[in-house]
């Protein structure tokens, strides 16, 4: 099955709700109307009533979504309450009012950290640092946790693997990478992918040196302890890690080269050029980044995103709530 049509039928039945602070943004409109009529997730757009309304039933979309406006949102004084006390101290509570009034991005995370809707999707008219501030600000990461990351589904055909961190850690150290590449074997069986893990580098078992292929080998040895249940290895190059022949030559005793589905690259610069290669000369469509390792789901759009974009991390948004 594929991947989307897989999402979609874990869905059947989980009623998600996620918002969507951009609600008057066409693109999210036209998403909104596609997850109406094909999916059971159900959107809730932050906006003008009126105007969405009127967007969507001529789109012939009467229901099946909600719309929430936060001008005039009648539990807004309970989530100005939260805010204060979540923020412990840094905001008083007419600063958190006229936040939660002016930044649609801590209303919708808002909406997350009260339990009123199960995970938001935001970045289509924002930056990145936008949308993921106030997730880190308010809903935080999980327990033993200490970073979020951000990791892209790669699918072409029939064919998918997992990238990270491609997004937000710039030169993460070994005990991040380890972190990243646990959070990335979470993310991949949520796309159905049984994750073999190869931590990648120039280097394949010491065939090269320096601090860059250490921090791969620690890496490897950290996640090794943390999760002795994964199949992960590493130092390995990409090519002993993806291709079997290769694999037999360099790293003939290992359990994941040749045969790696999840790739978790040593730092920012190699993964983002990595994944874009892979998109742009490989014909691979990137989905993401999916952001890893927070209490609750957020995810960024790239502004420069399509209805499908925003369809498609919607659903993922969806499933990471139901399966957390």
């Amino acid at each position: 099955m594929e991947v989307f049509e897989s999402l979609k039928a874990s869905l059947v039945g989980k009623n998600a709700r996620i918002v969507l602070p951009e609600g008057e943004e066409p693109r999210i409109l036209q998403a909104t109307k596609r997850l109406v009529k094909e999916t059971e997730v159900v959107p809730v757009l932050l906006g003008n009533p009126a105007k969405i309304k009127i967007y969507l039933e001529i789109e012939g979309i009467m229901d099946g979504y909600e719309v929430i406006d936060p001008q005039h949102y009648p539990q807004f004084e309970d989530m100005v309450v939260a805010l204060v006390e979540r923020r412990k101290g840094k905001m008083s509570e007419e600063e958190a009012r006229q936040i939660l009034l002016k930044d649609v991005n801590y209303f919708g995370v808002m909406l997350v950290y009260m339990g009123l809707v199960d995970g938001m999707v935001s970045g289509a008219t924002h930056s990145t640092a936008a949308t993921v501030r106030p997730a880190l600000q308010i809903i935080k990461t999980r327990p033993n946790v200490t970073r979020t990351s951000g990791a892209f589904l790669m699918v072409r055909g029939t064919e998918r693997y997992l990238f990270g961190d491609c997004a937000l850690n710039i030169n993460p150290d070994a005990e991040a990478l380890a972190e990243i590449a646990i959070n990335s074997a979470i993310t991949a069986k949520m796309f159905g992918i049984e994750p073999k893990i190869a931590m990648l580098s120039y280097s394949t078992k010491g065939s090269g040196f320096g601090d860059s292929v250490d921090k791969v080998v620690e890496a490897t040895k950290l996640a090794h302890d943390l999760r002795p249940d994964l199949e992960i290895d590493g130092e390995l190059q990409f090519d002993a890690a993806f291709v079997p022949e290769t694999a037999a030559l360099k790293a003939p005793k290992s359990n994941v080269a040749g045969q790696a589905n999840v790739f978790i690259f040593p730092g920012i610069e190699a993964g983002n050029i990595g994944y874009k290669i892979a998109e742009r000369l490989g014909g691979f469509a990137a989905v993401g980044p999916v952001l890893q390792g927070l209490n609750k789901p957020v995810n960024d759009l790239s502004r420069g995103c399509n209805p499908d974009d925003v369809y498609k991390l919607t659903l993922i948004t969806a499933a990471q709530a139901i399966n957390q």
